[in-house]
Order: C-alpha cells, then structure tokens, then sequence
C-alpha cells in the first residue's frame, strides 16, 4: 500500500512548530552602509572593468600565478650573478657586487585601490586629486593576492623590496603605513621612492620612474620587477599605441622572467594613448575617440 506523503506546506508546518525560539533575542551588528548612488547617474565605461577587479576569481587567480611564478623563479635569479632585470638606460652603474632587490610599483600592484574606483562610478564623477588623497589616506587599500607572500619570501632570502610610487610626495607616509599594516615587508623611508625623489644629474619628465630606477641601480642589482603599467618598468617615449608597443618591443623575452605585467583594465597610460593624451577634450569625444581605436575585424 502506498504512502502518501505530506505537502510541502504541511511539512514546512510541521517543521516550523518544532522550533525553538531563543530565549533571548540575537543582536546583530548593521551592515556598513554603501556611499550612495548619485540622482541621475550617467553610464560609466569603467563599470565593468570595476566589477571585473572586485569580483571576478579569475582577477585575483592571474595575480596568484603571476606571484607564484616569480616567487619559483626567484632564488634563480639571485644566484646567477649576471641577471638584472633593469633596461639598459637604466642601469648606469655595472651590477657587480652589488646586492639584490626587487621593485615594486604600489597602486594596483601591491595594493588594490579598486574601492575608490568604485566611490568615483557610484558618484558620477571623474577622478580627482582632492578624493583619491582622501582615500589613501584612510589606509584602507588591501593588498593584491599573492603580493605579500612573494616580498616576505624575497625579504627572507635577503631580497631588499623596493617600493616605486606615483602618489603625490604629501602621502608618503600614509602610504607606507597602509603597507606595513597590510603585512608588506617595508625596511624603512629609503625603500619606498615616491615623486619627491630626486636624483643629481638625472631630469625628471612627468612622473616617469626612469630617475627613480637609476638611483636603484646604484645600490642595487634588481633581479624582478613588477607593475601595472609598462612605464613601471621603462620610460615611454611617445605614449601612443604605437610608442608604447616599441618601447617594450626589445624587452619582450623578459616578460614573465625578469619583468611581471599585472592586469588593470579600470585606469592607465593606455587609456589617452587613444585620445591624443588630451584630458582636456569633453567626455564625449574621449569616449567616440576609443570608439573609434576599437578593432572590428
């Protein structure tokens, strides 16, 4: 003889009344409420390249190999007495008994500043100096998967890791608190150069990292570096699509050896690369000019 089962609602019933209720009610601490959404907010062309940073696993798994590979090659590179990882404008004093580092550029590559990203598209407004300062300055940026592992374990192999930023010289010792606290290995002051560096004899264009590479090379001989934009690693001399494919055109065999390239679709010298470097243009003609640099076949 069959049985017949109970409906979905008579045993949701039932199952409900052989609860018990808690003796006491259970307090729960309110979620941190979001910055708002502005009234009438524009589309924003960043939106998914934000998302992507924020959300997507395959981000945070492309950082992980990138550091992981490194951190395999490392130790390598330390005991072969020839490799240095610096292009050959930069390295103005021969490698020869000198000790080893790494360099690092901070924003998107150490640390993930996605967040402020994230505050520009909910406002509807565009990056502006005022804001992205306030935002390093609540030291809240987290580090980029895989980051502090790899720099912990060059420090532990007596890897001095230097630190190469283009943050405005009033936030350097914000942003090196925001490392330390992070977990970053940081030695002191001399290991983080941040736009207030200055080299004798050497001229500074824009913010280019050229100086800064050069008065490491030094002291040291650089066995990796990493960042998220090609002039993390050598001087751009015309920042078109065109240029910027010549000036790492000689450097390729280093890439994924010497030279580790990280993902940053949300902002970059890549991006007035396609409008002339012309800031100053309305929005609109930004935006048609990437249009238009766009490949349909």
């Amino acid at each position: 003889m069959s049985v017949r089962l109970p409906s979905a609602l008579a045993l949701f019933t039932l199952l409900a009344g052989c609860a018990v209720a808690p003796s006491h009610p259970v307090a729960t601490t309110p979620a941190p409420q979001p910055p708002p959404v502005a009234a009438g907010v524009a589309a924003n062309d960043n939106l998914n390249a934000v998302a992507w940073s924020q959300t997507a696993i395959e981000h945070d798994l492309i950082y992980l190999q990138t550091y992981r590979d490194a951190e395999s090659r490392l130790l390598a590179a330390l005991h072969d007495k020839q490799w240095d990882a610096l292009d050959k404008a930069d390295r103005t004093t021969p490698i020869k008994g000198l000790k080893p580092a790494v360099i690092l550029d901070i924003d998107e590559t150490a640390l993930d500043n996605s967040p402020y990203q994230a505050r520009v598209i909910r406002s509807g407004g565009e990056f502006n100096e005022a804001d992205w300062a306030a935002w390093c300055k609540e030291q809240q940026a987290r580090a980029l998967p895989g980051a502090v592992e790899f720099t912990r374990f060059a420090a532990d192999h007596g890897i001095a890791v230097i630190y190469i930023s283009n943050r405005a010289k009033d936030l350097d010792q914000v942003t090196l608190a925001n490392l330390n606290k992070v977990g970053f290995p940081v030695s002191g002051p001399q290991a983080f150069l941040g736009l207030g560096t200055v080299l004798d004899g050497c001229e500074q264009v824009g913010t280019e990292k050229g100086c800064r590479r050069q008065l490491i090379a030094r002291h040291y001989r650089v066995l990796m570096q990493f960042g998220d934009q090609i002039g993390d690693f050598v001087d751009v001399l015309a920042n078109t699509a065109d240029g910027r494919r010549k000036a790492v055109a000689d450097y390729l065999p280093w890439i994924g050896t010497r030279w580790f390239v990280l993902p940053n679709p949300t902002y970059g010298s890549w991006e007035p690369a396609l409008f002339n470097n012309d800031w100053s243009a309305p929005v609109q003609q930004r935006r048609q000019e990437k249009i238009d640099a766009l490949r349909y076949r």
